[in-house]
């Protein structure tokens, strides 16, 4: 039974009980930001659990995508030199939410494994909890478990509840004991049953864990009945298949073996036991999926675990003699053993491949630096690797620490992890005392926090709090003086969140005039006005009318709105792993950074346009609310991975878009007017920019694009719709006539050429001939070379020509005089004295010059060089 039949027999099983088949969830959790990875097949239902959520079904069964190489669930040290570790796995579970209970859960679990697999009863052990009489008594009077088979285990973790056999969310909430099944691989293999001092060896692997959510735990610590029990298990697929294929090692079974093979051909490695090969064939699993979910590789966040896994395979590929890059071929391999029941792997395997290739030539060079460093300081110390070496290797070269503990673990070298944790401290303390410098410089201000009524209004009434001159805090400003103004209530948006500062006047009752050229916060709540005083003065207290520029704000906001609409557009065209990685939103134009690994045509630029567009048309309402942060990510707002949001967000519907965003906005879609793409480039690897423009700056764009045309088509006689058609045939014409160019300066240098053949002298047995060809380009002279040294048999000649006030000049010795004259001596004695330089092979070669005035001598003394080469 191969691993598909498998995962297909245990969702088949329990759709046949009444659960409802559930598809896998990405593997970046949607309801839980505390989770760097969806790490098991409860993440998806946590909300279900926890009553915040209801499902349609009370059943649930499904095959969970999972990764566990990050944060507190980080296996990655231990992939490839043990049997069950792995980065990726496949969590195989069935869920009750408030429906039945250990009773049924416990049957359902040994019918599957004893009927439908068809596993022998007398190797199956199972735990309960020390107090869960009521697990241990199904297990025993139900099932027919021998009581030296059922493992009671009590809380033997040092405190209450703390036992393996005792599930808890975390220090309080839902929590309930757990009933485990283990499988024994028989006396052959060393270990004891579970709770036995050998309970670590690999005799007894636990298969299945069947967790029992029967408990609230206050933060008293005391446990509180749930109203509705529930049921959550889970059972890896690897170890099943490990199980029903008769193999000990994870490793061994079909996927794995398979992804091993593809591995060894495109590594060159014939030992198929090799643990570099396990490495690798993990890796590509575990990469494949981050990409599948829109992961890309990166220096922070998931972007570096996907980093971090793909090196470590590179390296590995590295280690086996592979210096060209081979790990995006296995995405072919991968498809091909879990495209069958994960589509969305194959409908991307083209995208995942690219990127796979794209890192593996970024990390070539890479991988050959930092590795010759390690070597030279392995060399030094065959035993120890100290923390700067390490730390050197991380910050300049891009090894992970985890990378070189690997490399370090296999040679038996003891890594100085204290050493290296120093160095890195010792760059945050510089980084903390840059930023500490940084606010030493910055203004001071202790008042209340600035009260923004800017997105329903741009005129407001307002009191001046604060003042600043230089940074330092005054009484007054006088007409002519710059200065920050700070008020207790503004409609002037400050800088945030890309979108820049507003522009405006501040008016004062007295007739001061403060123009406000920026706004930027000065705090996180407190907005400072930059600008210069034109005329009265400003004091503290004092009255202003605070006025906002109505167009430049309108433009601004045209621009913002547009890249919330061009930001979904762009992940319906390009796919959902494109994510914002900056943006700058001002009156001109709004610049846009994304995560993707490639340039975008011209068709999905239009795509994007179009969509972009549409949305524009439709003319529909925008509607901001403020909400909790879960609430607003649980209906589908995007939140950017890696910003800091507080409890409530401000949540932004405009057009199909939903974001959370603190910005000013249009009204509705259709203020935009027209939206239009100018620009897209690439900034870093992995990331993409797009500039665009709209409103009146796009129809201005537009009108001048036209205007070219008409010009260019009145230039060619021709309608602008047959301006293509029209620069297609003079360029045709164009090259044409370059074509009968050529010929014409042949025939003419050929010609040329005929008429020096008498000019040539002797010097010494060898024809010496040293020209200019009039209107000659290099393939002239060198056309009319190859003829002047057959003509002329043994001789020794120098063509010139001189176009644009440029010198091109071609020197050949005929086959039986290069041993007394090289081509490329004679060419460089006239180059040198018409200001260029040049060579080639010992019967021909060129050269350039920038001085023609030169020429004539140079060409004059060629035969009394020859001469002297020839003494």
């Amino acid at each position: 039974m191969n691993s598909s039949e498998i995962r297909d027999k245990f969702l088949s099983f329990f759709e046949s009980k009444g659960h409802t088949r559930v598809r896998s969830s990405s593997l970046i959790p949607g309801n839980d930001p505390t989770l760097l990875f969806t790490n098991s097949g409860m993440v998806q239902f946590k909300d279900v659990f926890l009553g915040q959520d209801k499902r349609s079904y009370t059943r649930a069964t499904t095959a969970q995508r999972s990764v566990r190489a990050g944060g507190k669930h980080n296996d990655l040290e231990n992939v490839g030199y043990t049997a069950r570790h792995h980065t990726f796995f496949e969590m195989l579970g069935n869920f009750s939410f408030g429906d039945y209970f250990k009773k049924d859960a416990i049957h359902y679990a040994w019918e599957l494994l004893t009927s439908v697999y068809g596993l022998p009863k007398d190797k199956l052990t199972v735990t309960v909890y020390q107090e869960d009489d009521e697990a241990y008594e199904i297990w025993k009077n139900e099932i027919g478990v021998p009581v030296e088979r059922i493992i009671r285990i009590g809380d033997n973790k040092g405190a209450r509840y703390a036992s393996d056999n005792f599930w808890q969310m975390a220090d309080t909430g839902p929590c309930g004991p757990c009933t485990e099944i283990f499988y024994d691989h028989g006396p052959e293999i060393w270990g004891g049953p579970p709770g036995s001092p050998d309970e670590d060896g690999d005799r007894f692997i636990e298969i299945w864990n069947l967790v029992f959510m029967q408990f609230n735990k206050d933060e008293a610590g005391v446990l509180h009945p749930l109203p509705k029990p529930c049921v959550d298990t889970g059972m890896g697929l690897e170890r099943l298949s490990a199980v029903l294929q008769h193999v000990h090692s994870n490793y061994e079974i079909d996927t794995f073996q398979n992804l091993i093979k593809a591995a060894a051909r495109e590594t060159g490695c014939t030992d198929l036991e090799n643990n570099s090969l396990r490495v690798i064939a993990d890796h590509i699993r575990c990469a494949g999926f981050l990409i599948v979910d829109g992961i890309i590789p990166g220096n922070e966040g998931r972007g570096y675990v996907l980093r971090r896994i793909t090196r470590r395979a590179l390296r590995h590929g590295h280690k086996l003699g592979q210096s060209q890059p081979f790990f995006y071929k296995l995405v072919a391999d991968l498809v091909k053993e879990m495209g069958g029941a994960y589509p969305e792997l194959a409908e991307v395997a083209e995208r995942v491949a690219q990127v796979l290739k794209t890192e593996e030539e970024r990390f070539g060079e890479t991988l050959e630096h930092g590795m010759k460093i390690l070597e030279a300081a392995l060399v030094k110390d065959g035993k120890n690797l100290d923390g700067e070496t390490a730390f050197t290797l991380y910050d300049t070269y891009g090894f992970p620490l985890d990378l070189t503990a690997d490399i370090c673990r296999e040679r038996n070298v003891v890594l100085d992890e204290a050493g290296f944790n120093a160095a890195m401290e010792r760059q945050r303390q510089t980084a903390r005392a840059a930023g500490k410098f940084k606010m030493a410089t910055a203004i001071e201000y202790s008042g209340d926090k600035t009260k923004f009524v800017g997105y329903d209004q741009l005129q407001h009434e307002a009191k001046v709090v604060a003042l600043y001159v230089d940074g330092s805090a005054v009484n007054e400003v006088k007409a002519g003086q710059q200065a920050i103004v700070v008020l207790d209530t503004t409609p002037f948006y400050a800088e945030s969140g890309g979108q820049c500062g507003d522009s405006g006047v501040l008016m004062g009752l007295d007739g001061a005039v403060f123009e406000v050229a920026d706004t930027q916060k000065i705090q996180a709540d407190v907005f400072g006005h930059h600008g210069v005083l034109k005329s009265g003065s400003l004091t503290i207290v004092q009255n202003v009318k605070a006025e906002v520029n109505a167009e430049i704000r309108a433009q601004t906001m045209r621009n913002h709105s547009a890249t919330h609409l061009m930001h979904k557009a762009l992940r319906e065209v390009l796919g959902s792993h494109v994510a914002q990685k900056g943006s700058l939103v001002d009156v001109e134009k709004t610049r846009f950074d994304f995560s993707h690994n490639g340039p975008m045509t011209a068709d999905e630029i239009r795509q994007v346009e179009s969509i972009v567009n549409r949305e524009i048309l439709a003319n529909a309402a925008t509607r901001a609310q403020v909400m909790a942060y879960d609430d607003a990510v649980k209906h589908g707002a995007m939140a950017l991975f890696g910003e800091k949001y507080g409890d409530e967000v401000r949540v932004l519907d405009i057009g199909s878009s939903r974001e959370l965003c603190g910005g000013t906005h249009v009204s509705r879609t259709g203020d935009i007017g027209l939206f239009k793409i100018v620009a897209e480039s690439g900034v870093a690897a992995g990331i993409r920019r797009v500039e665009a423009v709209t409103g009146e700056v796009a129809l201005a764009l537009v009108q001048n694009l036209n205007n070219r045309i008409n010009e260019a088509a009145a230039a060619l006689k021709a309608q602008p719709e047959e301006l293509t058609q029209r620069i297609g045939q003079v360029q045709d014409h164009v090259k044409a006539l370059e074509k009968e160019l050529a010929t014409l300066k042949s025939k003419m240098a050929s010609s040329q050429g005929d008429d020096l053949i008498g000019k040539a002298v002797d010097v010494k047995g060898i024809k010496v001939l040293a020209a200019t060809l009039e209107g000659a380009d290099v393939t002239a002279l060198r056309e009319t070379m190859d003829k002047l040294k057959d003509k002329l048999k043994t001789a020794a000649i120098v063509l010139a020509a001189v176009n644009d006030s440029k010198v091109s000049l071609i020197a050949g010795v005929t086959a039986d005089s290069t041993s007394k004259v090289k081509a490329g001596d004679l060419v460089n004695f006239v180059a040198q004295q018409v200001g260029g330089k040049g060579g080639g092979r010992p019967d021909m070669a060129q050269a350039g010059g920038t001085d023609p005035s030169g020429l004539p001598n140079a060409l004059a003394g060629v035969p009394d060089w020859i001469s002297a080469k020839l003494a």
